[in-house]
């Protein structure tokens, strides 16, 4: 059963891998490795995200052709980190920069739906990053952490 306590739950096993870590592909490369599409918890969050959308607690928002919404505020047991997720299906979303950095989780509804050219898995931009978040393909879920819920939509 897919609840917000146990996304909650799962989200907290993710932050404990970054705990302390920087913000950088060093960081990408061990969320991929440790938490990645082959890992029994990217499937449970994949699992859980699919079914929350379904469920109507998760992605309960839409603007844009874009299905999104905060799942969880800033919390001190995610290390300071707020969680988002949005259903997105072929196009580009609105600019934003990320002040603290961004933690993308790349969850492909249709098997080549590509998140900013990346495939299923992890995706980290560092503090003072931007960009204009594009699914290409097909549909995905994209998961994002954001360290101290920090984003600024932008013009570009």
């Amino acid at each position: 059963m897919s609840t917000p306590e146990r996304f909650h739950a799962l989200m907290r096993q993710v932050t404990g891998l970054m705990a302390g870590q920087p913000l950088d592909g060093a960081l990408q490369q061990r969320l991929n490795q440790e938490a990645g599409p082959d890992s029994a918890l990217y499937a449970d969050i994949f699992a859980t995200c699919r079914q929350g959308v379904a469920d109507g607690w998760m992605c309960n928002r839409e603007g844009g052709g874009i299905r999104y919404g905060r799942v969880i505020k800033p919390a001190e047991d995610l290390g300071g980190c707020s969680v988002d997720v949005v259903d997105m299906d072929d196009l580009a979303g609105p600019h934003h920069a990320h002040p603290n950095g961004e933690i993308d989780m790349i969850m492909p509804l249709t098997d080549a739906a590509r998140f900013d050219g990346h495939g299923a898995g992890w995706l980290v931009y560092g503090p003072g990053s931007a960009h204009r978040p594009t699914v290409t393909q097909g549909r995905a879920l994209v998961l994002y952490l954001l360290p101290g819920g920090a984003i600024e939509f932008t013009r570009a």
